[in-house]
């Protein structure tokens, strides 16, 4: 029995497009058996289910739809944009803010803060994504609120706690205590600080260094090394108060001058204004603790990542004064820092006014003939020439790290005063912030100027000058000239060593035992100090004294551990130590001599733990001073690499790059290949570089362009010598 597949039902849903249409009206034709297989009918609208799917708009909620490029393609497309054109106005940044992207690059920053460990894209759950999703949602909805700490759209993946049965205790003593800050908030300002730290970095003044990617300290003392030889007067200011907080409404208003986006601002401006809860405990309330005689070593969790190693804790000790004050505003985190240079920018560009304006050259100068910098002498050379006085040349330089600036004035000491009135105005008017003289010293450089625990004074050097007098005789005699030799204090790295507890006095100061790791073994605590040491040479690389102030380094962190290994092995004395350890403390104290085989056959066998011996034992192992010359126009890797990528992308670059290649006789390897490529399809049969050179002669550029009349002779010349052929530029 036959019958048609129009008996077996309604037809409706096989109206609804036209493509279904064209199904229904052939299936409507197909004769089925009784026991048909339907094996045509499957094909036929297997062939039309591809143009369905296509049909289909994509899902706004579905996280995969969203990713449509790299998010550190994006962050990099944004940083070129703002470095092509650094004063335009930024109006739409609203649109990167709706980039998932973005916000998914942001997640893996915070991931990785916060678990220790890189999270790659294709490994986050799902889940993760649509609460990232959420966020974003809210954000851009307005509904988003700081420091939300019961209701959030995604918790961190350490956060194992369940909010919903938690008691009205612990909910009262979550709202009311200090909290760290929400998992989510530090998504959003990361977001928002990829988004606005490419505006500003463009921006900045090249004068200033901290919070900033790419500056250091050490860029810092090298700038000063280069820039301030032969300055007579410094003025210091603190302006370390800003660090603490500004008023929303100047904040805001800075913010603006280059950014109109008012979601942007409104969100920013949200940070600042919703206060943040910090416990205040009262006299009365406070508990008396109990002193434990044993207390228990925590276990880490799988995925909590280790405290910070013993060295690094120490080595933060050492921070300078200029770098040892964070910023933070409200719920902005690592927005502060920027937030804190836009403010500040100002300053800035008015102290460039005046570095310009105070400018007076003088031809009888050595140094300074002229406003460049880039254009003047070595400032690093000495000068046999006095350094002040009417015939002189005026000059003044400045430098911003953080709060604190630094100013170098050549001249009469009153136009430093002078200056220093002007500057006072200046930051009463802007920043609401009264200065006084004791807030901005002038100082002279003999006496020494500290600055990032480096001293900046003169030294007074005598090299031999040799030069031809009248009649050709050569000369030579003693001179005396002046350099700027920035040293590391060491009244400053004894203060420090105080602090932490590793000396105590002054005069003589004598190593203390560093009993914290007193549990650690050997081999562990002679690591840690010497990470500790290698940092530190590090850290006065570009001090004249390295070798000095790293040795008493050396000195004291070994006395420490000598004094530690005589009271945990007995001992008695530092004496006895280095006689069974050596002097670097290499060989294991913890054995006695004829109670146990030889180190060396232990540590063979893999029955001991591999001991390294102290670094810096002896002055002579100390690394030389770094003094490798620095540029004067100075930019750090990344802004050379935009700024060179940028002009090699104007089409203005690519014409003077193909003109110098014509003039030069040259061709470019692209043109080569493309000349290949074509000759081949034209003759259908390859071409080497002689024949190219006869059939396009023009290629060769003017320098190589001959009258017409000695063509043959040329290509007689080529035949006979291979090697004269055309020169290809290697791009």
């Amino acid at each position: 029995m036959r019958r048609s597949l129009s008996s077996l039902g309604p037809r409706k849903w096989l109206k609804s497009s036209s493509t279904y249409t064209n199904v229904y009206c052939f299936v409507t034709t197909l004769p089925l058996t009784a026991n048909p297989n339907g094996s045509a009918i499957f094909r036929y609208l297997s062939y039309f289910a591809p143009q369905r799917r296509q049909q289909q708009a994509p899902d706004p909620d579905d996280p995969a739809n969203l990713l449509k490029e790299d998010g550190v393609s994006l962050c990099s497309q944004m940083w070129l944009e703002n470095f092509k054109e650094p004063d335009k106005t930024a109006t739409n940044l609203t649109s990167y803010l709706r980039r998932f992207e973005l916000w998914v690059l942001a997640y893996q920053k915070v991931c990785c803060d916060e678990l220790g460990a890189y999270v790659p894209r294709s490994s986050i759950q799902r889940a993760a994504l649509e609460n990232l999703l959420a966020l974003r949602n809210s954000v851009l909805d307005d509904r988003f609120k700081w420091g939300a700490r019961l209701d959030f759209y995604i918790k961190s993946p350490r956060d194992k706690t369940d909010y919903e049965s938690l008691s009205k205790r612990k909910i009262k003593a979550i709202l009311t205590t200090t909290q760290p800050t929400p998992f989510q908030d530090r998504i959003v300002q990361e977001v928002l600080l990829m988004i606005l730290e490419p505006i500003y970095e463009s921006r900045f003044s090249q004068k200033s260094f901290a919070f900033r990617p790419g500056r250091t300290a050490h860029t810092v003392l090298r700038v000063i090394r280069r820039n301030f030889a032969g300055y007579l007067w410094y003025v210091k200011g603190d302006l370390s108060v800003v660090l603490d907080g500004m008023k929303v409404g100047f904040v805001i208003s800075s913010l603006m001058r280059d950014v109109r986006d008012k979601k942007v601002i409104d969100l920013i401006k949200s940070a600042l204004v919703t206060p943040v809860v910090t416990s205040k405990v009262e006299d009365g309330e406070k508990k008396k603790t109990k002193k434990r005689k044993y207390q228990k070593k925590r276990v880490l969790a799988e995925d909590e990542p280790k405290p910070d190693p013993y060295w690094l804790e120490t080595f933060f000790g050492f921070a300078p004064e200029e770098a040892g004050k964070s910023p933070q505003w409200g719920h902005c985190g690592i927005l502060s820092p920027l937030l804190v240079n836009v403010c500040l920018d100002e300053l800035d560009r008015w102290m460039e006014s005046k570095v310009k304006d105070f400018y007076r050259p003088s031809k009888s100068d050595v140094i300074w003939n002229s406003p460049e910098e880039g254009d003047q002498g070595n400032t690093s050379w000495p000068e046999f020439v006095p350094t002040s006085g009417p015939d002189k040349t005026r000059k003044m330089d400045y430098v911003r790290y953080g709060g604190h600036i630094l100013i170098g004035v050549r001249g009469p000491r009153a136009d430093a005063a002078t200056l220093r009135k002007e500057l006072i105005e200046f930051v009463d008017q802007k920043y609401m912030l009264r200065l006084d003289n004791e807030n901005l010293p002038i100082e002279h450089i003999t006496k020494g100027i500290m600055f990032l625990d480096h001293v900046l004074c003169r030294r007074v050097v005598y090299p031999t000058l040799r030069y031809t007098a009248t009649g050709g005789k050569i000369i030579s005699e003693k001179g005396v000239g002046t350099l700027l030799s920035v040293t590391a204090s060491l009244k400053q790295c004894i203060k420090q060593f105080r602090k932490l507890n590793f000396i105590k006095g002054d005069r003589d100061p004598d190593p203390q035992p560093c009993f914290r790791m007193f549990h650690a073994t050997q081999a562990h605590t002679n690591n840690q100090m010497n990470k500790f040491l290698t940092t530190v040479a590090e850290w006065y690389r570009f001090a004249d004294n390295r070798k000095k102030i790293v040795n008493f380094c050396s000195y004291i962190i070994r006395g420490s551990l000598a004094k530690l290994y005589a009271a945990k092995y007995k001992l008695r004395s530092r004496a006895k130590v280095y006689k069974h350890g050596r002097r670097n403390l290499s060989l294991p104290l913890k054995e006695k001599k004829g109670l146990s085989p030889e180190y060396q056959n232990l540590l063979k066998m893999g029955l001991a733990e591999s001991v390294d011996g102290l670094v810096y034992t002896r002055m002579s192992l100390v690394p030389e001073t770094d003094y490798s010359p620095f540029p004067g126009n100075w930019r750090p890797e990344h802004e050379k690499f935009l700024i060179e990528y940028l002009t090699l992308d104007e089409p203005k670059t690519l014409e003077e790059q193909k003109r110098f290649i014509r003039e030069k006789g040259l061709v470019s390897t692209q043109d080569y290949t493309s000349m290949l490529v074509w000759n081949y399809k034209r003759n259908a049969i390859p071409m080497d570089q002689v024949s190219i050179l006869k059939d396009q002669p023009f290629l060769l550029g003017s320098s190589s362009n001959h009258n017409r009349d000695n063509d043959d002779r040329k290509n007689k010349e080529e035949d006979e010598d291979s090697d004269d052929g055309l020169h290809i530029a290697r791009m």
